[in-house]
């Protein structure tokens, strides 16, 4: 027997949403193009999301492994040939200190894995020069050009950093030699964003009241309601909703329109009031806050150690209550 209710999880839910090429192509263009149709959903592949390379050093060799949130690549004729770039879109859910360095770490591993797969042409020196096949790579090679876009759906403002530069210390003099590396960041909760697909529209307006720390539970949801019910808002756009705030939905009142947003917001309202409006804000604000604790501290290669002594520290915990959330956290930063 189906579940009556379903729990919907914030990552997949996502995944799901932005694996429409419609959806993903207006986002693209949205962000990267002021809006204007450059990209097209019939010139978008799936590919691969799981990356995964080995950097070579001569004492160890590291594995890296990462797994995309949603990831395309968009091919379209030109004049020499097929034009190719990767578009790779991650979701973001608390603010992330180290965020340009794990883009940074993604991007490395697509460019790693396409160098890795062209070498592999390369198992003698026939027809290349000394150096090339040293390179493993012709000096007429070109790898597929890739582009991350960071989506955050969190309420409180990004204060981090958006570009490596940010994520150091450089004194004036030696900022023109230390490579930046930037990163694209959309906002949720506020952007000026120039969206086309009306699904896409829906969705940031509903993210843009859900994540109004300025009204309160009561009002955002009648807000959102009103919304849904004017727009007949789609049934995956309320799913998505629905799985980025982390509650369940009943399948059987679900619908199109308002019905199933409205369920979708009481349902919000009854777990709020049963755990009670402060302790659920402030578990949810420590959990935020050991996940990105946790996240960094792989990010920067931390010992287990190191790591629980960061959440005892800066939570000001227990030494099981940190090793719970490392428990809770370590695997997905992993």
């Amino acid at each position: 027997m189906a579940k009556k209710i379903q729990d919907l999880k914030p990552d997949t839910v996502l995944k799901n949403y932005w694996n429409n090429k419609e959806q993903f192509a207006d986002l693209f263009n949205a962000v990267l193009f002021q809006g204007r149709g450059v990209i097209r959903a019939e010139e978008l592949e799936d590919i691969d999301t799981e990356e995964s390379s080995l950097l070579e050093h001569r004492e160890y060799t590291e594995s890296i492994q990462a797994s995309r949130d949603n990831i395309k690549i968009r091919k379209k004729a030109a004049a020499h040939g097929v034009e190719l770039v990767m578009l790779a879109k991650e979701a973001q859910e608390h603010i992330h200190y180290a965020m340009p360095m794990r883009i940074m770490g993604y991007d490395y591993g697509t460019y790693k894995k396409q160098y890795d797969s062209n070498g592999k042409k390369y198992k003698t020196e026939k027809g290349l020069e000394r150096d090339e096949y040293l390179s493993r790579m012709r000096k007429t090679d070109k790898l597929v050009p890739v582009i991350t876009l960071v989506v955050y759906y969190g309420e409180k403002p990004w204060d981090g950093a958006i570009s490596l530069h940010g994520m150091l210390q450089i004194g004036e003099e030696f900022v023109q030699y230390v490579n930046d590396y930037k990163m694209l960041l959309v906002e949720a909760r506020q952007n000026n964003l120039q969206l086309h697909n009306i699904n896409n529209v829906d969705l940031f307006n509903l993210f843009e009241i859900l994540l109004d720390t300025g009204l309160d539970r009561k009002e955002a949801r009648e807000k959102a309601i009103q919304y849904s019910e004017e727009h007949e808002t789609d049934p995956s756009v309320i799913m998505t909703i629905a799985g980025a705030s982390s509650c369940k939905i009943d399948y059987r009142r679900f619908g199109k329109g308002g019905g199933g947003m409205f369920t979708i917001f009481e349902e919000l309202a009854q777990e709020h009031e049963a755990l009670g409006e402060a302790r659920g804000v402030a578990l949810g604000e420590a959990r935020g806050e050991a996940r990105g604790i946790v996240e960094t501290g792989f990010d920067f290669g931390l010992s287990e150690q190191d790591i629980l002594g960061q959440l005892q520290k800066k939570l000001n915990i227990s030494l099981q209550k940190a090793q719970e959330y490392f428990q809770m956290f370590g695997k997905q930063a992993l």
